[in-house]
């Protein structure tokens, strides 16, 4: 009697299984193209450029100062379009940055004078 119930059960699985191998629905791959790719992979480049400017503390402050909510301006960046996050990633990265073209400019002014010292055509390092 028991196995009888086994048995009946277990015919009753192996055709529920066989029936349900036919049922699986096929999947559908395409090639993605080397220009998708780049295409993709520039857009993140760009959200990350625009990002990482949004979250400097003095962009924050000034965001603040101007009355403009930073979650908001997040949530916003998922809205811009591709030419869009792409025009504002370029503008971010020629935007000059103050505190570095200073650096640079005192650096450059010093290594000058420091040449020009060294080959005695000026004298602003007095020596005593």
């Amino acid at each position: 009697m028991h196995i009888e119930r086994f048995r009946r059960s277990c015919v009753a699985l192996l055709s529920v299984s066989l029936i349900s191998l036919g049922l699986q629905t096929p999947a559908a791959a395409g090639i993605v193209g080397t220009a998708d790719a780049i295409a993709v992979t520039q857009q993140q480049n760009d959200l990350g450029i625009v990002r990482d400017a949004l979250a400097r503390a003095d962009v924050r402050e000034q965001m603040v100062a101007l009355g403009v909510d930073p979650a908001e301006v997040t949530g916003r960046l998922g809205a811009l379009t591709e030419t869009e996050l792409a025009t504002l990633a370029g503008n971010i990265e020629q935007a000059p940055a103050g505190a570095d073209d200073v650096l640079a400019v005192i650096g450059i002014v010093f290594l000058v004078l420091l040449i020009l010292e060294l080959t005695g055509t000026i004298d602003i390092f007095k020596k005593t």
